[in-house]
């Protein structure tokens, strides 16, 4: 495909005189025509960087973004900037497809004072534009054509099995799969993986397993009608493999996940039921209200609904792909059980639930606080929970609950009374503490 991306690119640069790049939408380079000009104001360098590296600084790229050039449907005129390392102004040609942005041609643009290509060029090259966009969003395609290579990585057993799993899907990703990526899981999924994910290279559907698995804000004790969740065990996930310039430049990451959410609640509907075929249409196709209530589906809305998300760390080729895979559930059960974390959640950012998720892979069932879990003790539970958050400090507690010092007392006594724990001794706080956060991912 690479050779057809050559044959465009020549076709803008004979259209308009002057040597074009093609990039895609990470700029990252993919084809550029001949250049035998002895102008040196030609080769910046920005434009060197780019071709030598095959790649743009995330600086240039914020730069030339700017300008508006993800948003643009036609050329884009850019001004040169010598201290930016732009010695010549730029013509962006956006790369689109169905309105979706897939790259960017460049072009040396004319010095000030002399004529630039004739509108009538630039306009077939726009033609010719919308030809490489077909064919990028193919290529991005193709990722959702390796839902079983993906999927295989992260069901397969560990040991053999794995490493197998791994190995097929960097020989079908080639010499991408030794590239930086991050790893997003996006539950309740109802429904078939998306056709296309911008940046993804490779997008599958996993079916879930019941107990502590994510789909569901839960509170200390849901699943028994104290906590505001539902109950989601069994909901499959969307896996997504991001593809990354650079560990610290995770925005279009989460961008692009922050945009499959609505999509994923439109499907889940105002209830929060999931359609019931995990392989195919969600009978729950649309949200109530036709058409109309489905474009309103918001990133607020999905929230509502149930729908989260979380963010892997970065990790450089697949090696450590099932691992990722496992910090990208946590993060979005943690997005589920702490609104403050999500909708979409970084495995980073969620602190003691890095631990947690991995400790309560099943339902918490301590004997100790298992009263304390029941529909009837909620109060008491959330209680104790603020008390616990606030480093055991009353005055704190009693403000974040908005009740009197001396009610606090009394609830905490009835906790103790309830668990057999002693609130004043660290291991039986650390103890509650654990069995309470526990409880929101189960």
């Amino acid at each position: 495909m690479k050779g057809d991306y050559q044959d465009l690119v020549d076709e803008i640069s004979a259209l308009l005189g002057a040597p074009a790049t093609l990039e895609n939408r990470d700029f990252r380079l993919i084809a550029f025509g001949a250049h035998d000009s002895d102008d040196d104001l030609a080769m910046d360098p920005v434009r060197t960087r780019s071709i030598l590296t095959r790649q743009s600084t995330a600086d240039v790229r914020s730069w030339f973004e700017a300008f508006g050039i993800a948003r643009a449907t036609g050329p884009v005129r850019i001004p040169a900037a010598p201290d930016a390392g732009v010695f010549r102004g730029r013509i962006c040609l956006p790369v689109r497809y169905r309105g979706i942005v897939q790259g960017y041609v460049w072009l040396l643009d004319q010095e000030p004072g002399k004529p630039g290509p004739e509108p009538a060029a630039l306009d077939a090259a726009m033609e010719v534009a919308q030809r490489i966009g077909v064919l990028l969003a193919e290529e991005a395609k193709a990722g959702a054509d390796l839902s079983r290579e993906f999927l295989a990585v992260l069901t397969a057993g560990r040991g053999w099995q794995q490493d197998m799993a791994v190995a097929a899907l960097r020989a079908a990703l080639g010499p991408g799969g030794d590239g930086l990526h991050a790893a997003v899981c996006v539950t309740p999924w109802p429904g078939e993986a998306p056709a296309s994910v911008p940046g993804a290279a490779a997008v599958c559907v996993v079916p879930r397993r019941g107990g502590g698995e994510p789909g569901g804000a839960a509170g200390p004790g849901a699943g028994t009608g104290a906590g505001p969740g539902r109950e989601a065990a069994g909901d499959p996930a969307l896996a997504v493999l991001l593809r990354l310039r650079s560990t610290d430049a995770l925005a279009p990451a989460l961008a692009a996940v922050t945009r499959l959410l609505p999509r994923a609640a439109r499907a889940t509907g105002p209830g929060g039921a999931t359609g019931q075929a995990t392989g195919g249409k969600a009978s729950g196709g649309k949200a109530s209200g036709g058409s109309a209530g489905a474009a309103a589906v918001t990133t607020a809305t999905a929230t509502a609904r149930g729908v989260t998300a979380g963010v892997a760390d970065p990790v450089r080729g697949l090696a450590d792909l099932p691992a990722a895979w496992e910090q990208a559930v946590a993060a979005a059960r943690a997005a589920a059980a702490q609104p403050r974390f999500g909708p979409v959640a970084q495995w980073s950012a969620i602190g003691p639930y890095r631990m947690l998720a991995t400790l309560a892979a099943d339902p918490v069932d301590d004997p100790a606080a298992r009263t304390l879990l029941a529909p009837t003790n909620r109060e008491l539970a959330r209680t104790a929970e603020v008390f616990l958050d606030c480093a055991g400090q009353a005055g704190r507690a009693a403000a974040a609950l908005g009740i009197h010092r001396q009610t606090l007392y009394y609830r905490l006594a009835r906790v103790e009374q309830l668990t057999g724990l002693d609130l004043d001794e660290g291991e039986d706080r650390l103890l509650l503490h654990m069995a309470l956060k526990a409880a929101r991912l189960a």
